[in-house]
């Protein structure tokens, strides 16, 4: 699998910002915290190929993450989180030829405090909800076209140095659907920011089917 991630940040929001900022390299590491106070677009591109039991199988997944901090008040914010999966398919099942649909959305909300703990750590916790846009498609290949519902939770601490790491997790049951779904998904990571506000970041994503 090929995996190929960038980061694309609303301009407003990004300009306004950096002007109370002033420093490019603080706000390139905001944009390595999934429960930061600002709006952001990351798309993530993913290949896979070799699919199905003849191997013949390819497609492209292109994740669509807006993040969207409200504040609650002076204490609390609170961070929408939402995976929208854009899939296209060559031959999966096999010689079923090219095809296109909308995945399952993830839609997560962490509820964080505005403060960092004593440590300099920083977290956020709340509901995930999967939404079953696959279902329309009518094809079990774009997800499980099922309601899920569960818990979700993020913890990350950044450094003066310029690195920050962390991981994100979830747990998602299935809601009065037909399928028995009962997934952990877990991503820990890791990225350090250079004074000149290049990032170089790892990643890895593991999911667990109970």
């Amino acid at each position: 699998m090929l995996a190929i991630s960038t980061a694309v940040s609303l301009g407003a929001a990004v300009q306004a910002h950096a002007q109370s900022q002033g420093d490019a390299a603080h706000l390139s590491k905001q944009l390595n915290n999934p429960i930061s106070s600002l709006i952001s677009v990351p798309l993530q591109l993913n290949y896979n190929e070799n699919i199905g039991p003849n191997d013949d199988g390819s497609s492209w997944t292109l994740l669509v993450e807006p993040v969207i901090p409200f504040s609650l008040n002076e204490n609390w914010n609170l961070i929408s989180r939402t995976i929208l999966p854009l899939q296209w398919t060559d031959d999966i099942p096999s010689s079923a030829g090219s095809d296109f649909g909308v995945g399952d959305i993830t839609q997560s909300l962490f509820f964080s405090p505005q403060q960092l703990t004593a440590s300099g750590w920083t977290w956020g916790a709340g509901p995930v909800v999967v939404l079953p846009l696959s279902d329309a498609n009518d094809s079990p290949v774009f997800g499980a076209g099922e309601w899920g519902g569960g818990v979700t939770g993020v913890a990350l601490r950044q450094t003066e140095s310029g690195w920050t790491y962390g991981a994100l997790a979830n747990h998602v049951w299935d809601i009065g659907g037909d399928a028995d779904i009962s997934n952990t998904y877990l991503q820990p990571f890791v990225a350090h920011t250079t004074p000149t506000a290049w990032t170089v970041a790892l990643n890895s994503e593991a999911t667990y089917d109970w």
